[in-house]
């Protein structure tokens, strides 16, 4: 028997590939998708989320469902390695992927895998949002934190946020700072200097283009506000994370 040439193997798949215009997703997609379940960001995730279909994915059966089932698995251990990077405690973690990962074993057919794909992604993404939230809040509190984060990309006033949970500007103000620790523009800066940090090392947007799309005032003011709490220009930042942040996951 002749023994397997991976080599000769890859270079066919390459060619078979390009012949059949097969291509797998983009790599910083796929970065900041798992990220964005980490953080528990809902929003980013409802918009961005790409229902698990045969297109895009890489070649791992010849049966249809099963291919589906070989990329849910993988998909499943990626997510449960980022959400506890993230800080889900790690039994919890590890048992709701061996849960999840039955559950693809026991799918018959190809919809119910990627229904099966959509309801954990949210499961573990509302359990991260859940976790990010965990210190005890005032309903309005926890309304204006959902309101910030589904829109970093927009100018942000009190009286906004006042309006939204039907507060007076002032009370708000105190009493947001009484609770998380920090004004409403602190924290608002802050949140906005972590989507950034995410987006240097998972996309190839410019600077400009962050700055523009997190609505900082100028670009000099999103270099001066991300020096300030991050220890570096958003330059260095990317230089030093940029795609360095992967680690090999073996499953």
């Amino acid at each position: 028997m002749e023994p397997y040439n991976i080599d000769k193997e890859l270079t066919h798949s390459l060619f078979l590939n390009r012949e059949y215009e097969r291509n797998h997703l983009p790599y910083n997609n796929e970065l900041s998708f798992y990220d964005a379940v980490k953080r528990g960001d809902i929003e980013f995730i409802k918009q961005t989320m790409i229902p698990l279909t045969s297109d895009g994915l890489g070649h791992l059966s010849d049966n249809p469902k099963r291919n589906l089932q070989y990329h849910l698995v993988v998909c499943i251990a990626l997510i449960t390695r980022f959400c506890m990077e993230g800080g889900l405690e790690y039994e919890t973690a590890y048992t709701l992927s061996d849960l999840y990962i039955q559950r693809t074993d026991a799918c018959r057919t190809c919809e119910e895998v990627t229904s099966l794909h959509r309801e954990l992604i949210f499961d573990f993404a509302k359990r991260m949002q859940s976790l990010h939230q965990e210190k005890t809040l005032s309903h309005q509190i926890a309304l204006c934190i959902d309101y910030i984060f589904d829109h970093l990309h927009n100018q942000i006033t009190i009286e906004e946020l006042a309006n939204y949970v039907n507060f007076n500007p002032n009370y708000l103000s105190k009493l947001f700072k009484k609770e998380i620790g920090m004004p409403v523009a602190f924290y608002i800066r802050g949140k906005r200097i972590e989507a950034a940090k995410n987006m240097l090392r998972y996309s190839n947007y410019t600077y400009v283009d962050i700055s523009n799309y997190l609505s900082f005032t100028s670009h000099s003011h999103f270099i001066s506000a991300f020096k300030k709490q991050v220890g570096m220009t958003p330059k260095q930042y990317r230089n030093k994370y940029y795609k360095n942040n992967w680690t090999v996951i073996n499953i």
